[in-house]
């Protein structure tokens, strides 16, 4: 029930349409009548339009915060690790220590795919992108596991969910070893969820590989604090493909393909890029100087988001893991690195950029914690596309499991009217 109401004059004519408030954030006006009056609104982008109801994730970016569950990502990365988020997301509630232990050991039971799967990476030319790939062996997984395809059955989604999370890492692995050609390394299940993606990445049958634990929890750390970020592209994608009916593996597959976009998912890959780009640090005064330049198109990555105005909440359990992995591996040397910290410092001590509220934001961090441990810039995108499948499956599992329509935008029509064909 709306408690409140806006009114709308339009030639002459008055409307009035209800307004409904949150739990937090803004009021929403309802704008559905309109339809009923031969009005549309007109939103590019979506920017203005709630297109649903969630009770998954929260952000107020002109104050830093991000909630899931109302829990603060800071404390979520801090006190939890990424499989006890997932069943936060899905479920509601932060597990007890028995649903806990349960739903990890039901995580590693799933971990191996179809062994038909690995045939199917042999269609792929060995210099395709990972993501390219990922978009296909994903929505593959609907015609290897259509045994539990109803949807409408509650336990047929969370069976789904546990195929997605525990299987997302072994793919993404299989998709690394596939561009390098190496064996595809089975999940080991005595290994918790981040060492066990780092173990299919970097491991051989030629020798025994010990995944550094410090390497491990950052990787945990990345997971969790990308694991969900409300309506964003590809999270509106996976809505917007789940409201036809189709399944979530369909679903998870077209959120990878917009999270591919470089505005959307490859922004630590473009910060690799641009630290590559500006190559040693006697350069970088030259490219804060274009970074002002209004009239030069180089920005600098990794700096500011579009959604936080101040400051991303996660960039600073980043920089904390970022520092930790850093003095790990012992790569002050590296001239990569020291380009990145001299940006990070001159960023957060430039008045231009305080001005600007251009602070580092968690890509910046995170692509130099992945180069750091190895993975290549290919690769940045598949990860995140593995830590963010639970936040698509729970909003895919949220519009679902209540009464939701087939999505339908409508447009502002420039194009010709009604016209003759031409007699020949």
């Amino acid at each position: 029930m709306a408690d409140k109401k806006a009114t709308l004059s339009v030639n002459g004519k008055t409307i009035e349409l209800p307004v409904y408030s949150g739990t937090a954030g803004p009021d929403v006006i309802d704008v559905r009548g309109l339809v009923q009056e031969g009005l549309f609104t007109y939103d590019p982008g979506f920017v203005s339009t709630a297109a649903c109801e969630s009770q998954i994730t929260y952000i107020d970016g002109s104050k830093g915060i991000l909630l899931h569950r109302g829990y603060p990502i800071e404390q979520l990365a801090e006190k939890s690790d990424y499989l006890e988020v997932c069943y936060l997301l899905i479920y509601g509630e932060l597990p007890t220590a028995a649903q806990a232990e349960k739903f990890r050991n039901t995580v590693k039971n799933h971990t191996m795919v179809h062994e038909q799967l690995n045939h199917f990476f042999n269609g792929f030319r060995r210099d395709a992108h990972p993501m390219a790939i990922m978009c296909g062996v994903v929505g593959a997984l609907s015609a290897f596991y259509h045994d539990t395809m109803d949807f409408s059955d509650e336990l047929h989604r969370e069976i789904a969910a546990f195929r997605l999370i525990a299987k997302m890492p072994t793919l993404a692995a299989m998709c690394y070893k596939y561009s390098m050609g190496q064996p595809f390394m089975y999940p080991r299940n005595d290994l918790d969820y981040a060492s066990n993606f780092l173990y299919m990445m970097f491991a051989t049958p030629c020798e025994n590989y010990q995944v550094n634990p410090v390497l491990a929890r950052a990787m945990d750390r990345i997971f969790t604090l990308h694991a969900d970020h409300e309506q964003n592209a590809s999270t509106s994608t996976v809505r917007l493909a789940g409201s036809s009916g189709a399944n979530p593996f369909a679903c998870i597959a077209s959120g990878i393909a917009a999270l591919w976009g470089p505005a959307h998912g490859g922004a630590n890959e473009a910060v690799l890029n641009m630290l590559m780009e500006i190559g040693d640090e006697e350069r970088i005064p030259e490219f804060i100087e274009r970074a002002k330049d209004k009239n030069d198109p180089f920005r600098l990555m990794g700096f500011g988001h579009r959604v936080y105005k101040n400051f991303d909440p996660r960039a600073k359990v980043m920089k904390k893991t970022c520092d930790e992995v850093l003095s790990e591996l012992g790569c002050a040397d590296d001239p990569l690195f020291r380009i990145a910290m001299k940006l990070e410092q001159i960023a957060l001590e430039d008045p231009y950029f305080a001005e600007k509220k251009l602070y580092p934001n968690v890509d910046f961090y995170s692509g130099i914690i992945l180069r750091a441990a190895g993975i290549p810039v290919s690769m940045f995108t598949v990860i995140f596309a593995m830590a963010r499948t639970i936040g698509w499956f729970s909003h895919w599992h949220e519009m679902v499991s209540g009464p939701y329509r087939i999505g339908r935008p409508r447009q502002l029509y420039t194009g010709h009217t009604s016209r003759e064909y031409p007699q020949k």
